[in-house]
């Protein structure tokens, strides 16, 4: 079996990496994607000892429909992250506080595309969002999306992600809701009040519960 000592090796293609540039960050992240999920082994084992890292199992997220599993933080501001969508998820079209790229290793979503953020604010139309560009993201698809991107998400059946997730370059990004036309800001972590971060925290029992749920359902079988 793999162990997780080699990941300064794994996660050299993204040191130093320059984050404004799009291509370096695809072919950078695709690497390490390609390398984690030629290696379900290693991929289990990382995801296994979250919970016994403090740091890496209080970033974990749970939402009603969504799990967010931190694998690793970087000092230079980067994550690896596995993403659950449970059937049925559907986010609000939204841009984002960083890029990232994300390989699909499990189940589908339709993914959305409705342009860039510029005068993207809480004031947007959003009933005028129109979708550029929509399509199926299946297993073994990759792809980089630029911070600015408004996009959406809609699974399937339960999809797991793995995905590179760039540093922060801004503080908020604007979440909308067409269902009743409203938009509003949403911050990062550094300025959230205390309920509201430990609402979203992921308990130790939880996290637990999604790692078995994942290694019962194949995720790190090769």
């Amino acid at each position: 079996m793999t162990t997780v000592a080699p990941t300064a090796a794994l996660y050299a293609p993204l040191a130093g990496l320059d984050w404004n540039d799009l291509t370096a960050v695809a072919a950078a992240s695709t690497t390490v994607l390609d390398q984690l999920t030629a290696d379900r082994a290693l991929l289990g084992e990382l995801t296994d000892t979250v919970v016994d890292n403090p740091h890496l199992a209080r970033l974990c997220e749970h939402y009603d429909i969504l799990d967010k599993i931190v694998l690793h933080d970087d000092p230079d501001g980067w994550r690896i992250r596995l993403h659950v969508f449970l059937d049925g998820y559907f986010d609000r079209p939204h841009n984002h506080r960083w890029t990232y790229t994300s390989r699909i290793l499990t189940g589908s979503y339709t993914h959305v595309l409705y342009g860039t953020d510029h005068e993207f604010t809480d004031e947007v139309d959003v009933a005028a969002l129109s979708p550029r560009l929509s399509r199926i993201e299946e297993p073994g698809d990759t792809y980089t999306l630029h911070h600015s991107m408004i996009h959406s998400v809609t699974a399937h059946s339960e999809a797991v992600t793995l995905i590179v997730r760039g540093p922060a370059v801004k503080d908020r990004f604007v979440v909308t809701d067409r269902a009743t036309g409203k938009a509003w800001w949403q911050y990062g972590a550094a300025t959230e009040t205390p309920d509201t971060a430990t609402a979203k925290r992921m308990t130790n029992e939880h996290l637990r519960d999604r790692i078995t749920a994942l290694h019962t359902a194949g995720t790190f079988t090769p």
